[in-house]
């Protein structure tokens, strides 16, 4: 007698969370760049399980794309593979031209796609300084420019750019990763500008995020610094972009994921 109240209370509870934290996107297209890694691939799965249809970019890790493609595929969703290096202009045309093709709309682009390398001013050549930049800032401009068209047609149409605490903060170590980081802040606030109403446009700046793989010093560098005392994991994040997807009346915003590691003390 007790188990379908009790079923009840469950559904009620699973749809309460589900109102809180996701978002239902049955026949949206989303675009995650770099998803065949850490946090592209758990946004890639979650915004599956969500319902979208994934486009996983990938532009070196093929097989990791293909094992999140196939993950997706065997719970019922759908995902292509699509390989392009971002940091050429050419390929990015190559790509929203072949979601296009395949799928028909873009809904959803997800900029994650970025490197992280020392670049301390002293040693730092030309071409570091342009790799970074290239990839971190120059590849998300021109990936947002040529989805603009497509996400403006779907009605709803959402850019989530991955900055990061490291824009805020000056790191002189990754100096570049900073600079680009910092630029990525600027994108999306003139993108939000530039493509509103019809498009939000959003950032999340990760703190901390640690993964099964990572060295222990990663999760010590957080607690020592973090006011909640732990790393992030990849659900911190994916809520945080399931959040950003959903919401209708935030555009232009930086939204920190760090702990509170940029509270200043």
């Amino acid at each position: 007698m007790r188990a379908a109240p009790r079923a009840a209370c469950c559904r009620f509870l699973d749809s309460v969370l589900n109102s809180c934290l996701g978002v239902s996107l049955q026949g949206q297209v989303a675009l995650v760049t770099g998803a065949g890694r850490r946090i592209g691939r758990a946004i890639a799965l979650r915004l599956a399980a969500e319902g979208a249809r994934m486009v996983v970019h990938y532009r070196r890790s093929q097989s990791e794309a293909e094992a999140v493609a196939a993950e997706i595929s065997r719970s019922g969703g759908e995902a292509v593979c699509i390989q392009a290096e971002l940091t050429r202009v050419v390929e990015i045309d190559h790509l929203f031209e072949d979601i296009e093709q395949r799928l028909g709309r873009l809904d959803i682009l997800v900029n994650n796609a970025g490197i992280f390398s020392p670049t301390p001013v002293g040693p730092t050549q030309e071409t570091q300084w342009d790799t970074v930049l290239d990839t971190n800032l120059k590849a998300l401009f021109f990936a947002a420019q040529r989805a603009a068209p497509l996400l403006a047609q779907s009605g709803r149409g959402r850019i989530i750019n991955f900055a990061s605490l490291g824009g805020l903060q000056a790191w002189p170590k990754y100096t570049a990763y900073s600079v680009s980081k910092a630029g990525v802040i600027m994108l999306t606030r003139c993108l939000a500008r530039a493509l509103a109403p019809a498009v939000t446009v959003n950032a999340i700046a990760p703190g901390t995020i640690s993964f099964p793989d990572d060295a222990p010093e990663i999760a010590e560098r957080a607690l020592r610094s973090a006011p909640l005392r732990r790393t992030g994991s990849a659900d911190d994040i994916t809520n945080a972009v399931v959040y950003l997807v959903g919401a209708e009346f935030v555009t232009g915003q930086v939204l920190l994921v760090d702990g509170g590691s940029s509270i200043p003390s």
